[in-house]
């Protein structure tokens, strides 16, 4: 089997059970005893083309986004946070490609983002260069080629796991560049890059046995006094979701939850509904 993955299209939360919407489990209470099913979220997307298939203008000087819009989430390897996400955090800020160069160190992680897209994420290099999953290929580029037109920032510190030097990230992903598609083997650029930077196969396709209970958690920041609690039995899957709310957007996962227990009630008021 290798590497191959059949295609197969993402789960709605219509469709799979869920935890308690205030993020707090009861031993009554339903809890996820499956784990998603993914496609590749950023082959047909990144490089120049939009949400909905169409092209985008390569000459674009900037594409739009808006932080107010970015999902807040935090992800439990049981009962460890392995990666949290907060709207209240400095290393949120984004640049322009240009004035982030002056930031990078080589070894660093770089998110481009743009409202409606999936994060596209990097390992820098030194010498204004990045090495990146585009397109199923490891691609050396220049940063401010790779941005495509998007905001940026480094995310160093969004997982938790310890990092390796950063003579061994930028040599992790320097080894890599040129393997292309059945050679490949992350899902995604945050994949391929968190490997390079943490080393830990988890990253990898097929990197953990999906059996038995689910010990990965993602909560999904409602409110401040609010989450939803998701739970996947790979953290490449939970990867998967995570990149999936990031394309939509806050507004839009928070109407999807909303449409999705909307739905329960009605069922569950249904005459003869257990």
């Amino acid at each position: 089997m290798g590497n191959q993955m059949d295609k197969l299209s993402h789960l709605s939360y219509a469709e799979v059970p869920t935890v308690d919407p205030n993020g707090v489990d009861t031993d009554e209470g339903p809890r996820i005893g499956v784990s998603y099913i993914f496609s590749n979220d950023d082959d047909e997307l990144e490089g120049g083309c939009a949400v909905d298939g169409k092209e985008n203008d390569a000459n674009q000087e900037e594409k739009q986004y808006d932080q107010r819009d970015e999902v807040e989430c935090a992800v439990y390897n049981r009962d460890e946070c392995i990666y949290e996400k907060s709207v209240k955090s400095a290393h949120l800020e984004v640049y322009s490609p240009e004035n982030l160069l002056n930031k990078c160190k080589a070894g660093d992680l770089v998110e481009f983002v743009a409202t409606a897209q999936f994060p596209h994420w990097a390992v820098y290099v030194g010498d204004f260069q990045v090495v990146h999953l585009h397109r199923a290929e490891v691609k050396n580029s220049f940063l401010t080629d790779a941005s495509q037109g998007r905001r940026c920032r480094i995310v160093n510190d969004l997982y938790k796991f310890k990092a390796l030097g950063p003579d061994m990230v930028v040599q992790n992903a320097m080894e890599q560049v040129g393997l292309k598609d059945r050679e490949l083997s992350w899902r995604n650029s945050e994949c391929f890059a968190a490997w390079c930077r943490f080393g830990k196969r988890e990253f990898k396709m097929g990197g953990e046995i999906r059996i038995g209970k689910q010990p990965y958690r993602l909560k999904v920041v409602k409110s401040d006094k609010h989450s939803h609690m998701l739970e996947f039995q790979s953290l490449e899957d939970m990867i998967m979701e995570k990149r999936r709310n990031d394309h939509l957007g806050r507004s839009a996962v928070l109407r999807e939850l909303a449409a999705h227990f909307s739905s329960v009630e009605e069922i569950q008021s249904e005459p003869g509904a257990d």
